[in-house]
């Protein structure tokens, strides 16, 4: 049994795509140095996350995220005087990474559609594709 959803495509009971579309498995990776740039928010919508999310179940899709990774902290002491004389005085800074994990089930062609999202300043996104 099949029925025509919004995209005009055959899906099945499951809400699976018909058998002619090939699924992949689409795993989309988001850095940043600022969280708030990743993060979802029902205020602002151009949050990537939450876009890329809500351009996936726009589409019917299965989605499961944003699956937030630990933490990296880099971190950088040195001295605050440049000839090392007088006090022994030091500078500890550090960069935040933040990472978040979005998995999507669907074709190659929809995941470019869903991708086309303009960017944070900031933000990078690696997309991997598996059978």
């Amino acid at each position: 049994m099949s029925y025509v959803a919004k995209g005009e495509k055959e899906y099945d009971a499951t809400g699976a795509p018909a058998p002619g579309q090939k699924l992949h498995k689409i795993r989309i990776t988001l850095t940043s140095s600022n969280v708030k740039n990743l993060e979802k928010s029902q205020i602002d919508p151009s949050i990537v996350s939450a876009d890329l999310i809500n351009r996936a179940k726009d589409k019917q899709l299965r989605v499961k995220g944003p699956v937030r990774l630990p933490t990296k902290v880099l971190k950088v002491t040195m001295r605050k005087t440049p000839c090392g004389e007088g006090s022994k005085t030091w500078d500890c800074f550090e960069m935040r990474v933040h990472k978040r994990l979005i998995d999507l089930h669907s074709s190659s062609e929809i995941v470019k559609q869903i991708t086309s999202i303009s960017l944070e300043p900031g933000v990078e996104v690696e997309v991997t594709i598996s059978a």
